[in-house]
């Protein structure tokens, strides 16, 4: 794909806690006349963004529909509990769901992990965000369970966080509308986050392969200048054949003197 037929722009929607800046800049080296423009949305709002045309591709969160977009699943994060700094979890380097039994458990209603039973003790109501949740918990109302990228989104310096093994856990995937042939822009995209090299035979940037009758060109020419089976070699600059075409002495041996 060459010149005009480049798209001139890439769109690409991502959740929050997701951080495309690494794959953006590589994006912006081997691609410097494509601009990639960056569509933010929430994780909820992101598949219905790729199905309707509003960007090329997303980094969202699965699972999203298979019949309507296809997806790349690139990580999986560790589910933590967000808890204020005096906390008595603050004591040990991770907790179990067991542990937070007594505790009020925020669930907002942009809630991102697939619980098949709630932890710990439901609050009143639920919380519209994960913001609104994290204010809560700052408030001492309860603690949150959340992907650790979400934790680090909203970092407060009253709260901080444990890892939470036995809890369900988000997977990021890169994500596009269904289609039989994948257009070339996010075939670029996937190379990138795939750790492709610019030389790979899936990027633009390959050499192409050259046609079978330049090769004969180029293989007659050797053939003619010296290059092929049986070619006489030409003599070194400065010094002249013997006889019987040979430029040096047999075997390295020096001939005999004349006149002695």
């Amino acid at each position: 794909m060459t010149g005009s037929d480049i798209p001139s722009s890439f769109r690409l929607a991502y959740v929050p806690g997701v951080t495309p800046t690494k794959w953006v800049r590589v994006w912006h080296e081997r691609l410097p006349h494509t601009s990639l423009e960056l569509v933010q949305a929430t994780a909820a709002e992101a598949p219905g963004l790729l199905a309707g045309g509003g960007a090329d591709a997303g980094l969202v969160r699965l699972p999203v529909d298979r019949d309507v977009l296809s997806a790349i699943p690139l990580y999986t994060e560790t589910t933590v509990v967000v808890i204020p700094k005096d906390h008595v979890a603050t004591a040990a380097e991770e907790v179990s769901l067991a542990e937070l039994s007594d505790e009020i458990v925020l669930h907002p209603l942009d809630d991102l992990l697939d619980w098949e039973t709630l932890p710990g003790r439901p609050a009143v109501e639920r919380p519209a965000t994960t913001a609104d949740a994290i204010e809560l918990v700052a408030a001492g109302v309860g603690v949150l369970l959340v992907p650790q990228s979400l934790a680090r989104l909203h970092h407060r310096k009253d709260l901080t966080y444990r890892p939470v093994l036995d809890a369900p856990e988000s997977r990021v995937a890169l994500s596009w509308p269904e289609a039989e042939v994948t257009p070339d822009l996010v075939e670029e995209f996937i190379g990138i986050v795939r750790g492709r090299t610019v030389n790979s035979t899936r990027g633009r940037a390959a050499t192409p392969p050259r046609p079978a009758k330049d090769k004969a060109k180029d293989k007659a020419k050797r053939g003619g200048a010296g290059g092929g089976p049986g070619a006489r070699q030409k003599p070194a600059a400065g010094r002249k054949p013997q006889a019987g075409g040979r430029s040096g002495g047999q075997s390295g041996k020096r001939g005999k003197p004349r006149g002695r």
